[in-house]
């Protein structure tokens, strides 16, 4: 029999966490899998039948990430939390799991204790489920940060046998942005960045100012989920009129799943009577047209700055910044130091900088991806988690003799 996986992932602004969850999931072909979904559905990224998915009655955050909200729906927050508490924990009933990964916590989204910890103390009651972390690369800073710290560890070190780091240590180490790694007692591995493998096998491209087969450069814009970085999308059309007789080019803007239909319908507004600019809300095609791209102008997420290391394209990226959030700018300014992106400040999102900033980018040449940068993460995680269980099955054969 299988061994079985019990993934837990709980999206609240964006999609990059559950996309990267998803690459994961798809990678554990020799393991029985449930994985449960806390955020909204994400439309054309399903994952496949031989995979258990339950939906969690939805939540998300706001800009801020103080508040939880109820996505649809005519309960009220108290009735979702306790209805997700106990669908949770019948769920880990029910599937028994071998594994039970956390995507995160407790590195984050500690709003949501009041189910995590509830099934965390449920692994623990049953000692043969391996607890596991499943973790990005650079960490939010908070206001507190010593408590925060001493907090990551305690639960870490209470509940946790293995931290899994979804990085490259010489590109970004986590200690950067959590000192105390060396005291948490629980296994720790880097597994690498989490690429799809068919991203990181893509041709890379070199050379400066190319252009599409009709002759106008092509450029790319996304926001990502599409709840933030709206004014990316204003500054970016509005640096395109300004360079349209300079540049002949097609503007193609992604907005985003999760964007208000108000927001969407304005920026269709704006593109009227502009053939060279089209707008679209989702794609499960991203990769595809950034492949096509001259230039991407995007967000600095976790899986849009893979998606740009891969495809070989010339890139702007504006880091979200909202609640002194500074993830995305520490991914940038490291990229940006390898020439690989150039970083958009807040401050350049005026249309002529900007306008000035797309020409400059695209006479330069595409910057070749660095062939030490580890993108094996998904593959990776998979070997770890068996070899982690084939540890703790040789322990008990042990003990036994």
């Amino acid at each position: 029999m299988k061994k079985r996986v019990l993934f837990y992932c709980q999206p609240v602004l964006g999609i990059g966490h559950y996309i990267r969850s998803r690459e994961i999931v798809l990678s554990l072909h020799d393991f029985e899998v449930c994985f449960l979904n806390g955020g909204e559905i994400v439309p054309g990224f399903e994952l496949p039948p031989s995979i258990e998915v339950v939906n969690l009655p939805a939540l998300k955050s706001d800009a801020e990430f103080q508040d939880l909200h109820v996505i649809g729906g005519l309960n009220n927050l108290e009735e979702v939390k306790a209805l997700r508490k106990q669908l949770i924990l019948s769920v880990y009933e029910r599937f028994r799991p071998d594994i039970l990964i956390l995507e995160l916590f407790p590195f984050g989204r500690r709003k949501f204790d009041f189910e995590l910890i509830p099934l965390l103390d449920r692994a623990r009651e049953r000692a043969s489920t391996k607890v596991v972390c499943s973790l990005r690369d650079i960490l939010v800073s908070k206001r507190n940060q010593a408590q925060y710290e001493a907090e990551v560890c305690a639960l870490m070190n209470q509940y946790f046998d293995l931290l899994l780091i979804h990085a490259d240590p010489e590109f970004q180490p986590l200690e950067e942005t959590f000192p105390r790694v060396r005291d948490l007692t629980c296994e720790v591995r880097y597994t690498g960045y989490v690429v799809p493998q068919t991203r990181a096998e893509a041709d890379e491209r070199t050379g400066g100012f190319t252009s599409t087969d009709s002759g106008e450069v092509f450029i790319l814009v996304s926001i990502g989920g599409g709840r933030v970085g709206h004014e990316l999308l204003e500054a970016a059309i509005a640096a395109g009129a300004r360079i349209e007789k300079s540049v002949p080019h097609s503007m193609h803007l992604i907005t985003g799943p999760h964007m208000p239909e108000e927001q969407f319908a304005r920026f269709q507004a704006q593109a009227a009577g502009r053939p060279n600019l089209t707008i679209q809300r989702f794609t499960t095609r991203f990769f595809s047209y950034l492949q096509r791209a001259d230039l991407s102008i995007s967000m600095a997420g976790y899986n849009t700055c893979m998606d740009l290391l891969t495809a070989g394209v010339r890139a702007l990226v504006y880091p979200f910044t909202g609640h002194h959030n500074q993830e995305q700018t520490i991914r940038a300014r490291k990229l940006e130091q390898l020439g690989i992106v150039k970083m958009i400040a807040p401050g350049q999102l005026e249309p002529e900088r900007l306008a000035e900033e797309i020409i400059r980018c695209l006479r330069s040449p595409v910057a070749a991806r660095p062939r030490s940068l580890d993108l094996q993460g998904a593959e990776r995680t998979a070997l770890i988690l068996a070899e982690s269980l084939s540890e703790n099955l040789g322990a008990s054969q042990n003990r036994e003799r």
